[in-house]
């Protein structure tokens, strides 16, 4: 259904009048108000909420929506919504506000995966599903900051996986951690018990209009192939609020029982690093670290989620770790975590142990794959945008991969990434028409970005 009529029919429903809401006092201040609060009192379930849903709030959630993104099942993009946005908002936030607003299904559609023949599952919710879901992200934000754990690192303000690598080599480092439980959770996305997290929700959140909209988010369901399938599991699919959804699951499933409950009754150290369904437990003790595996896959299970068993393990690391392999004939066992392969090694003088990583040898090869893709669809660009779009790759690779230690494994990438930008434009004329004299002159005059360390994470 066009924008025109879904909004025809939700002016019917809301009795074909806008609303514009304004306060002297801006959102921004009253969710600021809304953090204090929430952090003085851990316990305090806040009751009126939803009058933040307003134009101002909605105004910035689309400033920030992208220019170039899909759009959903209602066919709209963020550039047709503008040729008339004040009005449009108006008549969403009266929508919202009269509870007449019903989230749209979720569009599925499928994209390559990278580095390989199949494809991936991605879902796009509506443009102004978008809008919305963005405003209860930040009001519930503004409450949630305030409650979760520093474990957990994924989808948060102003914290990333940079940070999460840095309190996990913080923690290892530290002399007193033998044993690292590396963990997955097999689907969590998809299997969120939807029941459960709503109970989750009503520890502090108790007013019913915004309780009543995730439930309609989660129960929107999925459309794919022109067919309706509802949604009994799991959170949003591709939608803004599903990572604070997911965050906050795990929140009460995980980082609250491992603080509260499990870590007190260690024998020896703990520490756990959490960066969205994906995390690492270290430990002193072996005894500990086998509790901690059982105990979480039950834990687990009673909020319906389940492990998944090939990405789950118990392994000997940190200082003792490769004397112990030796003394077996072995050598040290090695965990993955956020693209990085973690191993034991020794600084450069020999005296005490680091835990260094590199990139995980398949995410390379896909990333070569991705960019080798990328320049046989591309190859008949002009030579300057083909230089200027590989540059950009080659930026975004060593700032996400170029970590301390990992120097290696980025200067190979940028010389493997070199070798296939030779290959393809040597076959856009004539065989053998572009030589590496040539070649060298080229990167003179589009020179690439030198791959080198941009994080450090001692």
């Amino acid at each position: 259904m066009s924008l025109e009529g879904r909004r025809s029919q939700q002016q019917q429903r809301c009795g074909g009048t806008y609303i514009v809401l304004s306060n002297v006092e801006s959102v921004e201040t009253k969710l600021q108000r809304i953090a204090e609060k929430a952090r003085r009192d851990p316990k305090c379930r806040f009751t009126s909420l939803f009058h933040l849903m307003n134009m101002e709030l909605l105004r910035g959630c689309f400033d920030r929506l992208r220019k170039d993104a899909a759009p959903g099942i209602d066919r709209v993009t963020k550039e047709e919504y503008a040729e008339n946005l004040l009005e449009n908002l108006a008549g969403l936030v009266e929508c919202l506000h009269r509870m007449a607003y019903i989230p749209q299904p979720v569009l599925r559609v499928y994209i390559p995966k990278p580095g390989s023949d199949k494809e991936r599952p991605l879902g796009i919710p509506g443009l102004e599903d978008k809008l919305v879901q963005a405003g209860l992200v930040r009001i519930m934000q503004a409450i949630y900051e305030q409650d979760f754990t520093d474990d957990s690192y994924g989808f948060r303000p102003g914290l990333g996986c940079h940070d999460a690598l840095r309190t996990l080599s913080r923690a290892v480092e530290g002399g007193r951690i033998n044993y690292v439980v590396e963990a997955d959770i097999k689907g969590f996305f998809d299997n969120v018990d939807q029941g459960q997290l709503m109970d989750f929700l009503a520890h502090r959140i108790a007013d019913k209009r915004v309780l009543r909209y995730i439930k309609r988010f989660l129960k929107s369901g999925i459309q794919e192939d022109g067919a309706y399938r509802a949604s009994e599991r799991g959170t949003p699919q591709g939608g803004v609020i599903s990572p604070l959804l997911a965050n906050i699951y795990l929140h009460y499933t995980l980082d609250l029982w491992f603080q509260g409950v499990f870590s007190p009754s260690c024998t020896g150290h703990a520490h756990y690093i959490r960066y969205a369904d994906d995390y690492v437990a270290c430990f002193q003790n072996k005894e500990d670290a086998a509790r901690f595996r059982h105990e979480m896959e039950q834990r687990l299970h009673r909020f319906g989620l389940e492990l998944a068993l090939e990405k789950t393990k118990i392994l000997e690391f940190g200082p003792f770790a490769q004397q112990w392999a030796r003394r077996r004939g072995l050598k040290a066992e090695t965990f993955d975590f956020l693209g990085f392969t973690h191993y034991c090694a020794r600084s450069r003088d020999g005296c005490c142990f680091r835990m260094k990583r590199k990139t995980i040898s398949k995410r390379f090869s896909v990333k070569l794959r991705v960019y080798k893709d990328w320049l046989r669809a591309n190859r008949t660009l002009p030579t300057p945008e083909i230089m200027k779009t590989t540059a950009a790759k080659l930026r975004g690779h060593y700032a996400y991969y170029g970590v301390t230690d990992n120097g290696k494994s980025i200067r190979n990438f940028a010389h493997e990434a070199r070798k296939l930008l030779f290959k393809w434009l040597n076959r856009r004329g004539k065989r053998n028409c572009m030589s590496w004299e040539k070649f060298e002159l080229l990167l003179q005059r589009y020179p690439l970005p030198q791959p080198r360390i941009m994080v450090t994470l001692w």
